[in-house]
């Protein structure tokens, strides 16, 4: 695996990281009456889980298919969490 690759993986594995624990504690301090919260989050944050996790079943499938190496795979797998997540944290933090 080249080096770049590598950090490329690294750094996008750790802005996923950083952005669902920003996004768990929004949460949490919205249930816990801190922060405001629209109404229906807590039922969006349930309903949202599956059909995202679905589609990063589904990438890292056709790139595990498609032959693939396993960073690719990942980052194939990350994408679709990746971007539920980035705006799920920028939506909260308005």
């Amino acid at each position: 695996m080249n080096p770049l690759t590598l950090m490329t993986l690294n750094t996008n594995l750790a802005k996923l990281m950083i952005d669902t624990q920003a996004v768990m504690t929004l949460r949490l301090l919205a249930m816990a009456g801190a922060l405001p919260q629209s109404r229906g989050e807590n039922a969006r944050m349930v309903n949202e889980k599956g059909p995202a996790m679905a589609k990063a079943y589904e990438a890292a499938t056709k790139a595990a298919f498609a032959g693939g190496t396993p960073d690719q795979i990942l980052s194939a797998a990350m994408a679709p969490v990746s971007k539920k997540v980035s705006a799920n944290r920028k939506r909260l933090t308005k």
